[in-house]
């Protein structure tokens, strides 16, 4: 593998559509991992330390939930993009509250995919500009918690909690406007990107995920709070 490409594990037990993947990834500059079943992907993902995991569920070994938990547990930053069944929602939401970054419902577009993929790597691999309390110390009060940035994790009542990319991102932008209403389609084009072939349901479980992080009653939040039919807006007291 070279060293200046980016690295994407392709999980799935499909042989024929593994193989078309890694075509179209191979083609788009990319060093794919291939692996056909669930343990093979976590053995594979601690081996090779890609950039990107491209994550079918349902595989033989291991789902692909439980190896999105098994790579959270270890890595709050590196890319996950879970494959599901077109039409199963649920499964896209379980696989979000487990930390994957964005979903993609098969039968998919190559477009689509690679463009959605490219969009999750951007997410992951940039770091917003240091503000000055972030210079001084990592460590700055969101909500009832702190997030160090330095190790993406929140802070609240002693207990840490990883903090994925695309969570800090969503943190940046709403820190940034404070006291201000957020639109679902700004913060989508902050935290993704203008041209995310997704939805607002990604966006909206990924606030969830955030506020049970963040704030101490999450199903009444203080701090997060939803503006229905407009988008979200960070409290300031």
């Amino acid at each position: 593998m070279r060293a200046n490409k980016l690295k994407v594990l392709v999980a799935e037990d499909d042989a024929g559509i593994r193989s078309v993947l890694a075509d179209v990834l191979e083609s788009e500059g990319y060093d794919v991992i291939p692996a056909g079943d669930g343990r093979g992907a976590l053995e594979a993902y601690r081996a090779h330390a890609p950039d990107a995991v491209l994550l079918d569920i349902m595989m033989p070994e291991l789902s692909g939930y439980e190896v999105c938990r098994a790579i959270r547990k270890h890595d709050a930053r590196v890319a996950v993009l879970m494959v599901t069944a077109k039409g199963a929602e649920i499964d896209a939401v379980v696989g979000l509250e487990l930390g994957a970054d964005d979903y993609i419902a098969k039968p998919f577009g190559v477009h689509e995919l690679v463009a959605r993929l490219a969009a999750v790597l951007r997410r992951t691999r940039a770091r917003p500009a240091p503000t000055a309390d972030e210079t001084a110390g990592g460590v700055f009060p969101f909500a009832d918690a702190r997030i160090d940035t330095g190790r993406y994790v929140a802070i609240l009542d002693g207990r840490e909690t990883p903090v994925t990319a695309t969570e800090m991102k969503i943190v940046d932008c709403l820190r940034r406007h404070a006291g201000r209403i957020v639109t679902r389609n700004d913060l989508l084009n902050a935290v993704w990107g203008v041209d995310y072939f997704g939805n607002t349901r990604t966006l909206d479980q990924h606030v969830l995920r955030l506020r049970r992080k963040v704030e101490r009653a999450p199903a009444a939040p203080r701090w997060l709070l939803t503006i229905h039919g407009v988008g979200y807006r960070l409290a300031q007291e």
